[in-house]
């Protein structure tokens, strides 16, 4: 279909009309979910619809953020729906991806539900993972070793020893939910061909939770030294750029701050949305802001960790 032309609108689903309807976009990614979170109002109950009927395209961030979405409307109402992508393509993906799994934990299904159990091993660097314990991330990095190894190598171009870092910066970042979020949480990451966007490989981390956020993790220990500036944009400046952690004692929380280092070392990008705003460090080939405020307010936290090919 050329681009200029607009899919003809979807067919009414049956019983939509009793309920919230909340229409996921053909693409999904780290550069579109506030068209997601701008549909969920986490202060209104109620019955909610997630349409996703015309999905085309979507990536981790995308995923866990539906996820995300999904556990928020049913805190404030009962069980959230969700219908199917029509392309059979994109739910074999998410198959593959294991968010279909994940999503039986999260949404209701209508009757005639496609979505199947995920298959064997793929090429999935890091499915969709719960994260609620310590046991969790320890589980996570032995699982994504192997595969990580391969597309770092051959895939990005990074040294043998990026796998280590890789699997540090995984620990860090789903050791943040456990430590900070205090709610549920979710880890996945996949390696694509950016032919288009970028003219390389690159390999996607994404990481959400919808539990406290940085403002409320910080706000005992740090609120009182900003003083009236304190809020979203703040708690993430404290954290991101100056490393403060809610713990009192000296060396903890230094977990953003190493995976920032490494993440610049690679040329890659890092961001953070918490509350109302998000918080980015964003290398030559990205057009994000360093700062967004006055987003649509979400619970918790989402981390998006971009790591292009190595060139030269």
């Amino acid at each position: 279909m050329p681009p200029s032309v607009q899919p003809p609108p979807a067919t009414p689903l049956p019983g939509a009309s009793e309920m919230r309807v909340i229409e996921i976009p053909r693409s999904l990614d780290y550069r579109n979910i506030e068209s997601l979170y701008d549909q969920l109002d986490p202060a209104t109950a109620g019955p909610v619809l997630f349409d996703a009927r015309r999905l085309r395209w979507i990536d981790p961030n995308g995923m866990l953020c539906l996820l995300a979405a999904g556990q928020v409307a049913a805190k404030a109402g009962s069980a959230p729906r969700i219908s199917l992508p029509d392309q059979p393509e994109v739910t074999g993906y998410l198959d593959r991806m294991g968010f279909s799994e994940a999503a039986r934990r999260v949404f209701e299904f209508g009757t005639g539900s496609r979505w199947r159990r995920r298959p064997g091993p793929s090429d999935v660097l890091l499915e969709v993972t719960p994260v609620t314990r310590n046991s969790d991330v320890h589980e996570v990095v032995e699982r994504v070793q192997a595969r990580a190894g391969a597309i770092l190598s051959n895939t990005l171009k990074y040294p043998a020893s990026a796998v280590v870092q890789f699997s540090v910066i995984l620990s860090e970042v789903c050791q943040n939910i456990i430590e900070h979020a205090e709610g549920p949480g979710w880890v996945a990451a996949q390696a694509y061909n950016w032919k288009r966007r970028l003219g390389r490989q690159v390999a996607v981390i994404a990481v959400a939770d919808i539990g406290r956020g940085f403002c409320a993790s910080l706000e005992d220990e740090h609120a009182a030294r900003f003083g009236e500036r304190w809020g979203d944009v703040a708690a993430l400046e404290a954290a991101f750029l100056l490393g403060l952690t809610r713990f009192p004692d000296t060396g903890r929380g230094q977990g953003i701050q190493q995976i920032r280092k490494q993440v610049a070392r690679w040329d890659g990008l890092m961001s953070i949305r918490s509350g109302t705003a998000r918080i980015a460090d964003t290398p030559g080939w990205s057009s994000k802001p360093p700062i967004e405020e006055g987003l649509r307010v979400f619970p918790g936290a989402q981390i998006n960790i971009i790591l292009p090919e190595r060139i030269g």
